[in-house]
């Protein structure tokens, strides 16, 4: 018996027809992967699963694990199976969380309900749990909250919760999106390893063929509600069947940028100089001395007009702070920062507001950064607020285009952001970013969240944008195939100083800092992959 079997699985709201005669089985210890691009079904299959929806929410089918029908159950039963029989890492980790609640009590609280231990015995399990997922407590304390974090440090919260009670069922919903090669390389040996020591089953959930490559025993495809190929993951990749597998697999194949010709000038677009940026950090006690940690430390470099500038490294080694910074949304310590010529900070505020409709920025975490009561079309249009002169009518088809550009659709200004998959909501995020026509944008992880098809668009959409308007990027991302995708140049941070920066190509071809070397080994190779399965079955 399978410990979880879907068998015809149906799922509408309404008059709308979500997934058809989903038929998915998980042996006890086996791991199956689930791949399709955003919006096919594959978030809800697992929501479903774990009995996680809505009330309006109509399920047809039978839905069995360890040999009970969920379906059957009520919601105190449930309750007692998640977290403890069954556990799941959710794709979007600041809305997972609670953020009026420290990490700690997050993570304590499933111990504590389902264990009935003690506060002492929970608080102990927390700091290993931390240190699991490389979160070590002398440095992350399980007294912060989710906003005091990194996107990729509450990732690392979020698979710590899961993991807590080794469950015999983890359904892994993009859990390794917003992490760093490095970290992502850690979170991947210990979900198999928590697999292997504990007979679990793993659903792993993503967009990234040459994770689910590395990790899965059966991969499973979706498409439009639908499951249209399936098979062992070596006989998958070498005999694909269904024109959507292949196009799923042509489009991970990111391809090198041509380099463009673009040379150091007197007068950049963008020049940091000798930045540095520190925060204080909390005593150890009432008399002892003020603590400060060097987020940036001392870090200057330029960015030509139309340039794409990479910045990789791992999460919590500053890239962020350095681009908070970069938007004169956080002051610098010391140094400083010009753009088109001036010195941000010495600016007047409505000479700042002026520079920013040049200046845009598409965050990591996109659900994060809407006001969820508005629509997309005013979400959009936010920034067109520093366009002088603009008609509602200028205003609207302005939105029309930038929605079109990155594969929405003009109507569905009239959605609000809850509608969307994550991946959809990442794409309304650069829409808002390119409205005003910047010649900068600096983008925080932009295709993190996006499947492989349409993150292809968006990075041809962001070359041509850089080749028709001269737009300039600082491009945040732990994805090394992406950087070298889109990028000229790439800077590599470290413990927040640039420890190694040149030509993208010389520095992956080439690397010259053992950091830089460790980032490149840790990223995960689709072919590599391939090549060690067909060993290993010979």
């Amino acid at each position: 018996m399978s410990l979880l079997e879907i068998k015809n699985l149906c799922l509408s709201f309404g008059d709308i027809e979500i997934l058809r005669d989903i038929d998915l089985t998980i042996e006890a210890g086996e791991a199956v992967g689930l791949v399709g691009e955003s919006g096919s079904g594959k978030s809800i299959t697992s929501l479903a699963a774990m009995r996680l929806l809505p009330p309006s929410a109509k399920l047809t089918g039978e839905i069995l694990f360890d040999g009970r029908d969920l379906l059957a159950l009520g919601e105190n039963d449930m309750c007692r199976l998640r977290g403890r029989d069954m556990a799941m890492i959710f794709q979007e980790p600041m809305t997972a969380l609670n953020p009026v609640k420290s990490i700690g009590d997050q993570i304590a609280e499933g111990l504590r309900f389902h264990l009935g231990i003690s506060r002492r015995a929970a608080e102990d399990k927390v700091l290993r749990l931390l240190d699991e997922v490389g979160l070590p407590p002398a440095r992350f304390s399980p007294h912060r909250y989710p906003h005091e974090l990194s996107g990729g440090q509450r990732q690392r919260v979020v698979i710590a919760i899961a993991i807590a009670m080794n469950p015999k069922l983890l359904i892994a919903d993009e859990p390794t999106t917003a992490l760093d090669v490095t970290t992502q390389a850690v979170i991947l040996d210990l979900l198999r390893e928590l697999a292997a020591e504990h007979d679990s089953a793993l659903l792993l959930i993503t967009h990234d063929l040459a994770v689910v490559a590395q990790m899965v025993d059966r991969i499973a495809v979706m498409k439009d509600g639908e499951i249209v190929e399936r098979g062992k993951t070596l006989e998958f990749f070498r005999d694909m069947q269904h024109p959507y597998s292949k196009k799923l697999l042509a489009a991970s194949k990111v391809k090198p940028k041509t380099v463009s010709e673009i040379k150091p000038s007197d007068k950049p677009l963008m020049a940091v100089k000798d930045l540095t940026r520190q925060y204080r950090l909390p005593r150890q006690n009432l008399f002892a001395p003020s603590r400060y940690l060097k987020a940036v430390n001392d870090v200057s470099f330029q960015i030509e007009a139309g340039e794409s500038v990479g910045l990789v490294g791992e999460s919590g080694c500053g890239k962020s702070t350095l681009a908070r910074t970069l938007l004169a949304l956080n002051k610098p310590t010391t140094g400083k920062i010009e753009f088109l010529g001036d010195d941000l900070f010495r600016l007047s505020r409505h000479a700042l507001l002026e520079k920013r409709r040049n200046m845009q920025v598409v965050f990591q975490d996109p659900y994060g950064s809407f006001n969820p009561r508005h629509k997309v079309g005013r979400l959009v249009a936010e920034p067109l607020q520093l366009v002088k002169n603009i008609s509602k009518l200028g205003r609207n088809e302005r939105v029309a285009e930038a929605l079109m550009h990155v594969g929405l659709k003009a109507e569905d200004a009239d959605k609000y952001p809850h509608e969307f998959s994550g991946g959809q909501r990442q794409r309304i995020a650069i829409a808002r970013a390119i409205i005003t026509r910047p010649k900068l944008i600096v983008a925080d992880e932009p295709v993190s969240a996006l499947d492989v098809s349409i993150r292809e668009q968006v990075l041809d959409l962001l070359n041509e944008l850089s080749v028709e308007q001269g737009l300039a990027y600082l491009f945040i991302s732990h994805d090394l195939h992406v950087v070298r995708a889109v990028t000229d140049r790439v800077l590599v941070m470290y413990q927040g100083q640039i420890v190694e920066h040149g030509a993208t190509a010389s520095v992956f071809d080439d690397p010259q800092h053992e950091y830089t070397k460790k980032l490149l080994a840790a990223t995960p190779d689709l072919q590599a992959t391939l090549q060690r399965l067909e060993k290993e079955r010979v």
